[in-house]
């Protein structure tokens, strides 16, 4: 059985506490500074070949946050390099780290949505691709297929993170995750028993997600 904490708090402050090399895996979703943080999030005016066209399920309107102005300063990155051996963080397009590469082809199609999200990954140069689309995403913001409601504006579907733990972590890796999110890498986490800390800086955020993470558990256990 894997170990799930989850911390609520500062990603930055805790990190400062950490010893060298604490975690053998940080796989991290940070703000990449473009606003994502709430608002207006899957509206688009092409959506009728989705199904649907009741503008109510296009999209989903999430609290405005403020968190997404600007990515981290340099300081994240460096103690986020100090305290682990190996690295996988979203949003290299905007930050530029030098190195190998995953790309998550969304599969979208004919939209004016990003065809994909790129992460930097540390293990190699080479650039690998995970092609996974959100199932009926703007029915209610929910994947009908995967059943998988999406609680956060910039949520990563459970599983993108199986299969990076399948692929880059190894048995008995410490798993580091500074900005928890949906609790999507959580779940993962439970599902290849993987040890993990996490932590998310907003306590409504972090209640969701730790309410998300509980209830999957539970569901688990009775099976």
């Amino acid at each position: 059985m894997s170990n799930i904490n989850l911390h609520l708090g500062d990603c930055l402050e805790a990190m400062k506490q950490m010893g060298d090399n604490q975690f053998d895996l940080a796989i991290v979703d940070p703000p990449y500074g473009i606003g994502m943080d709430g608002g207006k999030i899957g509206f688009n005016g092409k959506m009728k070949r989705e199904g649907t066209t009741n503008l109510s399920l296009r999209g989903k309107i999430y609290k405005k946050k403020e968190w997404d102005k600007e990515p981290p300063p340099k300081e994240y990155f460096d103690e986020l390099f100090r305290v682990s051996k190996n690295q996988i963080i979203w949003g290299n397009n905007y930050f530029g780290i030098k190195g190998g590469a995953i790309f998550w082809d969304k599969d979208n199609g004919k939209s004016n949505f990003s065809d994909g999200e790129i992460a930097y990954q540390s293990f190699t140069n080479s650039v690998r691709k995970f092609k996974w689309r959100w199932h009926g995403f703007f029915q209610e913001q929910m994947d009908l297929q995967n059943k998988e409601v999406k609680i956060h504006p910039t949520q990563k579907p459970v599983k993108l993170y199986e299969w990076l733990l399948d692929n880059y972590a190894k048995e008995g890796d410490k798993i580091l995750d500074t900005h928890l999110g949906s609790g999507s890498i959580a779940i993962a986490c439970h599902n290849r028993k993987f040890d993990l800390d996490a932590w998310e800086i907003d306590e409504e955020y972090y209640n969701n997600a730790k309410k998300r993470v509980e209830q999957h558990m539970a569901q688990q256990t009775l099976f």
